[in-house]
């Protein structure tokens, strides 16, 4: 498994990329991280927070994050999108340079039984209290129907889940999480596979800060992002926000897309921080290499600018969804 070592000051960081991820370790987060950027002369830097994942890439202290934005269960994650929207302009720098889909699959995590006897993955043990990612409760829901009137904490990762559990009085408390976090923590794995979906995957952003010239010579992610291949699909992310009190301004900013030939792949909202009411929104579009114009972004930005209050390119990459199956 990769070590994860403090980031680096000396001359050696540059030889070495350092990959920021939300922690701690076990997290699916970090199986992302490992899976996309390889275990190899790479170093991985947990994050206690998504806010600490996007200033370490502003600040030039991490060359890469991988941050999870949605599930294909259970919906978008909405501290990925607030920090996107970017209401204070904290991070001007940052853009988007590729994504990486994970499978997930969940556990049931325990502490090993004393007696050594062990658990197996028929039993169906008492459970006092479960802790996990709120994110994870609706991608379990079948399993979590037989435990009715059983209370659920939240936990900032799966991973923090196994390492409260690992670390409780309580025998009968559990985690759901990675079986890479109940290794990390010394929990056994009563079941597997307990979400609702086999299919259950995630979709990581890869952030870069723009300005950064530390990347330059280093080896980008596994599966390339560069978008020249006659035919790939491109995906551009895209933030605005239009006058709320203007009848058809949504609809008028989102014709320019259709206009452009521009498939919108997903349109989500975040409240805009002015006014009550008043809100952000992010377009994710996709667009074929040599069908439409290399600048047709460039295009749909310079219009949308006539037309909105606020509008940003948050970045453009290759689209993995072809390749995550």
């Amino acid at each position: 498994m990769q070590s994860v070592m403090p980031a680096l000051s000396s001359a050696n960081s540059l030889l070495q990329p350092i990959i920021a991820f939300l922690g701690p370790l076990g997290s699916f987060s970090h199986q992302a991280a490992i899976e996309c950027f390889g275990s190899a002369n790479n170093t991985l830097q947990p994050e206690v927070s998504f806010n600490d994942a996007f200033s370490a890439v502003q600040s030039q202290e991490a060359d890469y994050a991988i941050i999870p934005l949605e599930n294909s269960s259970n919906g978008a994650v909405v501290q990925t999108l607030d920090l996107l929207a970017d209401r204070e302009n904290l991070y001007p720098d940052i853009t988007v340079s590729g994504e990486y889909y994970l499978t997930v699959h969940h556990c049931l995590l325990m502490k090993k039984a004393q007696d050594g006897s062990g658990n197996t993955s028929e039993a169906n043990p008492e459970v006092s209290k479960f802790y996990s990612h709120p994110q994870v409760w609706g991608q379990c829901t079948k399993f979590l129907s037989e435990y009715k009137g059983v209370e659920k904490q939240d936990a900032s990762s799966t991973s923090k889940a196994a390492e409260i559990v690992s670390k409780d009085n309580d025998p009968k408390s559990a985690a759901i999480g990675s079986e890479l976090a109940g290794k990390l923590n010394n929990l056994e794995v009563i079941k597997a596979n307990i979400e609702d979906d086999s299919s259950n995957a995630t979709r990581f952003l890869i952030l870069q800060n723009l300005k950064s010239n530390r990347t330059q010579g280093v080896k980008p992610p596994q599966k390339s992002q560069s978008c020249s291949t006659p035919g790939s699909k491109c995906k551009s992310l895209i933030s605005f926000m239009v006058d709320h009190t203007s009848p058809g301004a949504l609809a008028d900013a989102l014709h320019v897309f259709k206009k452009y030939g521009l498939n919108l792949t997903s349109i989500n909202s975040r409240p805009g921080g002015i006014q009550a009411w008043q809100y952000v929104f992010l377009v994710e579009c996709q667009r074929v290499y040599g069908v439409h114009d290399d600048h047709v972004v460039d295009k749909v930005i310079k219009e949308l600018e006539k037309i909105t209050q606020t509008c940003r390119n948050l970045g453009s990459w290759e689209d993995q969804l072809e390749d995550s199956s």
